[in-house]
């Protein structure tokens, strides 16, 4: 999967902006001015997928289905063990009203539900192996986290 920096900024600037007017100024420079259709922080186009995919549950729930396929609920509770039941049933939900989840109900006796992942879903999985690849970064970030905290200990002590 190939990243555009450019690409990014030009879906920005189109998600951001709603017009642009350039005018001549009298100093004879060009002035642009542009209005805003989104707000600066809603600008940046990853900002939705991250709310979506990324919020504490969701990649756990998502990869489990991934790697072990339909799932009931009491098999999700023991793959991932410290989610709650409470916590569990929100997020399935609210992937399944994504579209990333398909919750299939038999009835039968007793009651039977699985959860799946749909192919919107899988769509998510070079997302994640990207992500799992830059894994290997994880001992800078602990080096630099350790770095920052020594500078901050040492300039709290000074002052």
């Amino acid at each position: 999967m190939s990243f555009s920096w450019s690409a990014l900024v030009e879906l920005t600037r189109r998600r951001y902006f709603r017009s642009t007017r350039r005018y001549p100024e009298e100093s004879g420079r060009e002035v642009i001015e542009t209005t805003s259709a989104v707000a600066p922080e809603q600008a940046c186009p990853i900002a939705p997928v991250v709310d979506i995919v990324f919020s504490r549950w969701t990649t756990p729930i998502l990869w489990t289905l991934h790697e072990y396929g339909r799932q009931r609920f009491g098999e999700l509770e023991r793959r991932i063990t410290t989610i709650t039941p409470k916590v569990l049933t929100q997020r399935l939900r609210q992937l399944e009203r994504d579209g990333l989840v398909v919750r299939t109900h038999h009835p039968e006796i007793p009651p039977r539900v699985e959860y799946e992942i749909t192919e919107l879903g899988r769509s998510l999985a070079p997302l994640f192996a990207t992500l799992a690849e830059w894994s290997v970064n994880l001992a800078d970030v602990d080096r630099a986290r350790l770095d920052y905290d020594a500078r901050q200990q040492a300039h709290n002590r000074r002052s």
